[in-house]
């Protein structure tokens, strides 16, 4: 049997629109053996999903085409085959996890329903037969309980169960190709940890090739075999993981890897980023699609598209890719130098200092419980999402917040600024207590309290323009004439990035990481004193999320912002944060400053969290250490320390009694009866 199962050959891909066809992916072409992990990456709309869904042809239910190019499984070109021959390939030699698993599933049909369905359409296997498997395999990818969860339906599973369900439904009938879409964008590094750890399990039980899109490069340095790097719908680069982390030959491949925060990142220094934003579809430049952002571009790079050309193990597009082999020339190219950050650092070190001995927060006891209420009115349940949290943030820091998804970030962000109601507690703002003041003195201590959002889409009104937008708040608090209005937005969007002639147009005339430059001007509107930040980067590129980050602290240094920065990427979390609080099941177990946390956690749970980040360098290859098990229901937390369940050195006293945050020295406070 032939070691090739995948070969992709000038694939073109055509899109019909209203002003004519739109080719998002021209001429690529790149094979798979057997067994083997491929990692494509680039930035959002480069065109490694449509790229994917070609491969099973689902682009042909999206209005899509292949104009042109050849995609054949072991031997057998798919772009011919009628859609009734594909039904029999989809699932049974090629299978898809997508990113958004509620999308995989039907919400009205239970977990077990639907694997057993996909198991009957390709294998000749009673119903009996089938519940069997579908029950064995929820077992295998480490769902406990797997004959619970094969009755339940969808939305009765955690985010993180109910991807191990995809997988499970995916690997139903043995595929040779599995096709891993953005598999754990959504998801905390820990459960991350779980599913990238169960793939690579499952691809050596079953021998399957695994095609795996991210925009994480950490991923793909500890899983992938070889890397494709897409930009603006074709191939810029293709190597094996190691030489492309050691040698990248294409300016975009070496940008990318400079963009990405990790642990030795000096945390004095802004990020790296990539300048500008990736083409649309409809308008790409000619020749070389990545020179209006490439610092080497020449008037070839703008005449001529270069060709993927090279060796077996490593080609690259472009002409100039000499200057970048052996040699960091981007690093010398870069316009913003370690001692240019360093004096503007130390120009607002003294403002800094003496906002900080200032407290902005003190929130004591605060706690948020929802009650579930039963079919006749009656409380039934009631979900802890905060538990007696107490501390406080001093002006002009940076207050990092982590934990897994159900931890209580979001919920105590909400109540800190008064976008929920405590159940019990008190949050002193500057002194005063939001609880107990008057609507009107609330109304005007808001102002000073702002929010960017983790969706850039979802967050913005489409039928607004960007002044509107922007606006919002300067309407609801002030009353501003027209063109004073029009000033205010105008230099808004300059503080941020922006071009100030793009006040009249639309949100969906941006790309995620300008509209999430557009909820920060909203936010610094009205110059509050404190901003909420909830995974404001989560969902942005590599390149995109440093481009935030940057302007985040930037705006801090001038405006004397104070944020609480929610997020699950740790390593950003690590670069932006003063000091960091770390939550489970509803409870604050260590806080500490951003460096002493990560250099020394305290916690068990703050160690396991740090072990789980995926380290960005394949020669550095760690096992994947993920905890083990479910975060519990808030609706039933675990007597003592709620950690227990899941503690590796949990004792008897550990189930029995809950341990208090209590100070350890320098600044750190614990909540564990065994600090490390």
């Amino acid at each position: 049997m032939s070691q090739l199962l995948l070969e992709i050959k000038g694939l073109t891909i055509e899109f019909p629109t209203s002003e004519g066809s739109v080719t998002p992916v021209t001429d690529v072409s790149f094979h798979m053996n057997r067994g083997e992990t491929v990692c494509m990456v680039g930035e959002s709309g480069s065109g490694k999903t449509i790229t994917s869904k070609a491969i099973m042809r689902l682009i042909d239910f999206e209005r899509g085409r292949i104009a042109a190019g050849t995609v054949k499984l072991d031997g057998e070109d798919l772009t011919v085959f009628p859609q009734s021959v594909l039904q029999s390939i989809r699932g049974k030699r090629v299978a898809m996890v997508f990113q958004e698993p509620m999308a995989a599933f039907d919400p009205v049909f239970t977990i077990g329903t639907q694997i057993v369905e996909t198991i009957r359409r390709h294998e000749k296997r009673s119903a009996k037969e089938a519940r069997n498997r579908a029950i064995d395999l929820l077992a295998r990818v480490g769902l406990l309980e797997p004959q619970l969860r094969f009755q339940q339906y969808p939305n009765e599973l955690s985010g993180g169960m109910l991807q191990r369900a995809m997988i499970a439904m995916a690997l139903a009938c043995g595929p040779e190709l599995l096709i891993a879409d953005e598999p754990t964008t959504a998801l905390d590094v820990t459960i991350q940890a779980q599913i990238l750890s169960l793939l690579r399990d499952l691809q050596a039980e079953f021998g399957m090739a695994i095609l795996l899109i991210t925009h994480d490069l950490g991923i793909a340095a500890k899983m992938a075999d070889r890397m494709i790097v897409m930009y603006a719908g074709k191939i810029v680069e293709q190597a094996s993981t190691n030489k492309l982390f050691s040698n990248p030959q294409h300016p975009y491949t070496a940008g990318l890897l400079r963009s990405i925060t990790t642990m030795d990142s000096d945390r004095s220094a802004v990020l790296y980023t990539i300048d500008g934003t990736p083409p649309n579809a409809a308008d790409f430049p000619s020749g070389c699609r990545f020179h209006p952002r490439c610092p080497l571009a020449t008037e070839q790079c703008k005449a001529a598209a270069p060709p993927l050309v090279g060796t077996a193990d490593h080609e690259t597009a472009c002409w100039h890719s000499d200057l970048l082999a052996g040699e960091d020339t981007l690093e010398q190219l870069a316009t913003t130098s370690v001692e240019v950050i360093a004096e503007a650092e130390r120009s607002a070190v003294e403002h800094r200092s003496d906002r900080q001995s200032k407290l902005l927060f003190e929130v004591n006891g605060l706690t948020k419980h929802y009650p579930v209420k039963g079919s006749f009115g009656q409380t039934k349940a009631v979900i802890h999402a905060v538990d007696n949290v107490s501390f406080a943030i001093r002006e002009g820091e940076t207050f990092g917040l982590v934990g897994e998804s159900g931890s209580g970030k979001s919920t105590l962000g909400r109540v800190l600024i008064q976008l929920e109601k405590a159940t019990a507690g008190s949050v002193f703002f500057r002194g005063e207590e939001l609880g107990s003041m008057g609507a009107s003195r609330r109304r005007e201590i808001q102002r000073d309290m702002q929010m960017i959002f983790q969706d850039p889409y979802g967050s913005v009104n489409p039928r607004w323009t960007v002044e509107d937008t922007v606006a919002e708040p300067l309407d609801v608090h002030n009353s501003l004439s027209r063109g004073d209005r029009r000033a205010r937005v105008e230099k808004l969007l300059e503080m941020v990035g922006l071009n100030p002639s793009w006040a009249d147009r639309y949100p969906h005339e941006f790309s995620g990481g300008q509209r999430q430059r557009i909820g920060i001007a909203r936010a610094i509107a009205l110059e509050p004193r404190f901003v909420l930040a909830d995974e404001a980067v989560s969902a942005l590129d590599v390149s995109v999320q440093a481009q935030i980050v940057n302007l985040m602290q930037e705006l801090q240094n001038k405006l004397g912002l104070t944020y609480v920065f929610i997020a699950h990427g740790l390593n950003i979390v690590r670069h932006v944060s003063t000091r960091i609080g770390v939550m489970y099941l509803g409870n604050v177990v260590e806080i500490a400053p951003a460096e002493e946390l990560f250099q020394h956690p305290a916690h068990p749970y703050t160690a396991l969290l740090i072990s789980s980040i995926p380290w960005p360098d394949p020669t550095q290859r760690r096992e994947f250490s993920a905890i083990k098990g479910e975060i519990p229901s808030p609706a039933a937390p675990p007597p003592g320390c709620r950690f227990h369940t899941r503690c590796p050195a949990a004792t008897a006293r550990c189930k029995e009694i809950a341990p208090e945050l209590l100070p350890i020295g320098n600044g750190r406070m614990v909540a564990c009866h065994y600090p490390i």
